[in-house]
């Protein structure tokens, strides 16, 4: 059985609570072509230098830190766990620190992420936003909506319950308490990390009416600010499913999620799979984000091999290197938006997350990953002496737990020898403005 499954809706939901209000002001960042949502231009990025190599030579070094990786590797294989199933990739700046089967393809679990991120940011640019469009071809009259109520997704990977609540809300503020005809889905609409149109209409079905509340909208709803409405939207139709979407659409409001940089941050902090899967069939599936990652970090194709864009399985294939580069081609990226990979990744002891519990060195920006044979474990390790180090370690065999453990252990020992840091260095600290991004309803005049 695999550890790192997907989130359930109702736990995810309860761990990732985004408050989404209404808003009069328009976003620059609008949706993929949809027929009945909007569509963006692609993102205008910021001038960037001449790139430099991201990757080191792969010659091992003959330093200290290469030693002690060695003794560790020993200390597993004493226990069983076979060298030729372990890796490490140790550098700070153009100095590789530590190699161990650095450009041999291993599974990598949930640090594929890091290459959806990456490939997401690459599309559609930090601030775009998924938009879905809700309409109607009927008319308003005393607060009966007669006609279809439609709703036009656009592959918002993170609309839950609260989503649903500020829609209801404007909905009811745009005039509507009741809807004559049915609830229509056109193109991709996810609602609660639910592939399925159909069962995502119903649950947004449910979730536009506080009269059929399931108990999970009823807790979540209780995170929402003091006096937030409770939307009253019944829908006397069914939910069905289009393919395209019906002639003459007048808007009613448009939801706008997170930006996509807050999107990718929910993502990684709880490790949702849902939501990589989702992004990655957004640019094209599990291949293309395998080519464009193995592009944007200058490794060979054969050290990115992807099967799907959350890593839940053991055939997603990164080698050490190649997956330090990703965390550094995410750097690179971000640099001109003022923004850090801290804006994406979990920086520990100071963000919520699956990585809470571990013993992590404080302001480590990591992401890790878990398979029942897989342990891995990957970003930056802020230092005194050798300021920021990037690693990598992937673990391979059958005690994830001991994997971890000496994970902890390892880096500890690495952050006694290099000295630790009290504040985050500038290169791994969150632009403080990203927390202000919300998701929002808007209503269409």
């Amino acid at each position: 059985m695999l550890k790192n499954r997907y989130l359930t809706a109702a736990s995810s939901i309860a761990l990732l609570t985004i408050i989404a209000g209404c808003a009069a002001t328009e976003s620059p960042q609008l949706a993929s072509p949809s027929p009945v949502a909007e569509s963006s231009p692609p993102p205008v990025k910021p001038s960037q230098p001449k790139p430099l190599p991201l990757i080191v030579s792969a010659t091992n070094p003959e330093t200290p830190t290469n030693t002690k990786i060695q003794q560790y590797l020993n200390g597993l294989a004493a226990q069983g766990f076979a060298k030729e199933n372990q890796g490490v990739w140790m550098q700070s700046g153009n100095t590789l620190l530590a190699n161990h089967q650095g450009t041999v393809p291993l599974s990598a679990a949930s640090i594929t992420k890091v290459a959806t991120s990456l490939v997401a940011l690459q599309q559609f640019g930090p601030e775009h936003q998924f938009i879905t469009l809700i309409g109607t071809t009927g008319k308003i009259e005393n607060g009966v909506l007669k006609g279809d109520l439609i709703v036009g997704g656009s592959e918002d990977p993170l609309f839950v319950w609260e989503e649903a609540i500020a829609l209801g809300n404007a909905l009811n503020q745009k005039g509507i308490k009741r809807v004559t005809g049915n609830l229509i889905i056109v193109d991709k609409f996810y609602m609660n990390f639910e592939l399925d149109p159909l069962k995502s209409g119903e649950l947004l079905k449910q979730g536009l009416n506080s009269q059929i509340w399931p108990s999970e909208a009823a807790a979540q709803y209780q995170t929402l600010p003091p006096n937030t409405p409770k939307p009253q939207i019944a829908i006397e139709g069914t939910v069905q499913v289009l393919p395209a979407s019906p002639n003459d659409v007048q808007p009613l409001v448009k939801h706008y999620s997170l930006p996509l940089a807050e999107l990718i941050k929910k993502m990684n902090q709880y490790s949702n799979n849902l939501m990589a899967d989702m992004l990655a069939d957004t640019v094209g599936g599990a291949k293309t984000v395998a080519q464009k990652a193995a592009a944007a970090t200058g490794v060979p194709p054969a050290e990115i091999q992807l099967v799907n864009g959350s890593g839940l399985s053991e055939e997603n294939l990164i080698s050490p290197r190649a997956a330090c580069a990703l965390f550094l081609a995410l750097e690179r990226y971000l640099e001109p938006y003022s923004m850090t990979v801290a804006d994406l990744l979990t920086v520990v002891g100071k963000d919520e997350g699956i990585l809470a519990e571990r013993a992590l060195p404080q302001l480590a920006v990591v992401k890790s990953g878990t398979l029942d044979n897989v342990s891995a474990l990957g970003g930056a390790l802020p230092t005194q002496k050798q300021e920021t180090v990037w690693f990598v370690i992937m673990n391979g065999g059958a005690n994830v737990e001991t994997f971890r453990t000496q994970q902890e252990v390892l880096l500890k020992s690495f952050l006694n020898e290099w000295g630790s840091v009290q504040v985050s260095p500038p290169e791994l600290t969150p632009n403080p403005t990203r927390k202000s991004k919300v998701s929002r309803s808007e209503i269409v005049q």
